[in-house]
């Protein structure tokens, strides 16, 4: 499973501090033009495996859209639909689910999603957590809104934003059961010796060498028979604006190999062409059949 994180450079949320809610309009959006070189390359890359005579199908991908982004780009979010991806709420406004009162977190769920379900007037079953600041009273709002899956846990404990759910699988599949009406789709992290290896996309997967990365992919398949990925449309894009004043650890963090995302996505895209490209909706109507 391919996931896209789709928000605006200036949203994230390590930026917060030097980029608040209030300046966002007045920032050069840059979002449109990334996501779109995300959905050629899902394009290019399924007509080169079909090609080179190994395909398993379509490269289908889910993302996340943040509603702030998709009010004011519609037809970008019709576009993602259009070619045949799933469209998931990322939220509203990107503000950490475990850093927000009930109503706060009510408000936000239930605007995201009604702005996207009127955008493309079909239901949007899944949502991430900015951060992954997934909890309890997030998942119980969820439920209470009408939505199917939550794709928010990440294992890696490295992150204090992370946050935390009880989910229990039957080991057939990486689909989690929660304490509520949604289901649970985690980020993908390799288990070795008690320890949890970051490895589901993002910052981790600029830094580490790619072939390294592809065989870490290769173990976890081989272990859960599947892996779910994430990215940032800002992750492919070298051009974007430096932030001032940002400390030394997050520019490393946020501009490092830019430039090396998409051909780095393309090399372990070629690698699995054994396998199937699905959207996480689709993964999860999978296992649940009978």
């Amino acid at each position: 499973m391919l996931t896209i994180d789709l928000e605006d450079w200036f949203q994230v949320e390590n930026f917060k501090a030097y980029i608040p809610l209030s300046l966002w309009s007045s920032c050069e959006s840059r979002v449109e033009r990334n996501t779109h070189l995300f959905l050629d390359f899902l394009d290019t890359a399924e007509c080169e495996a079909e090609n080179g005579g190994r395909s398993a199908g379509p490269l289908k991908a889910t993302f996340f859209v943040l509603g702030w982004v998709a009010e004011r780009l519609p037809g970008l979010v019709r576009q993602i639909q259009a070619r045949g991806h799933e469209v998931a709420s990322h939220g509203y406004n990107h503000n950490l689910c475990n850093r927000c009162s009930v109503e706060e977190l009510r408000k936000d769920l239930r605007q995201s999603k009604k702005i996207l379900e009127d955008i493309l007037g079909t239901a949007v079953p899944g949502y991430r957590a900015p951060s992954f600041s997934i909890n309890e009273q997030t998942l119980a709002i969820l439920e209470e809104w009408g939505y199917l899956y939550d794709s928010s846990f990440n294992s890696f404990s490295g992150n204090g934003r992370h946050g935390k759910i009880r989910i229990c699988s039957d080991g057939e599949s990486i689909v989690g059961r929660t304490l509520h009406q949604v289901y649970e789709l985690p980020i993908s992290n390799f288990e070795v010796g008690g320890c949890t290896v970051p490895s589901g996309g993002g910052t981790y997967f600029r830094l580490m060498p790619v072939r390294v990365f592809e065989k870490i992919v290769q173990a976890v398949l081989k272990r859960r028979n599947a892996y779910l990925f994430y990215v940032h449309p800002w992750e492919a894009d070298p051009g974007r604006p430096k932030v001032k004043g940002v400390p030394g650890f997050l520019r490393f963090r946020h501009y490092t190999n830019l430039a090396g995302t998409l051909p780095r996505l393309r090399f372990l895209v070629s690698r699995l062409r054994d396998f199937s490209f699905v959207s996480c909706g689709e993964y999860l109507r999978k296992m649940m059949a009978p």
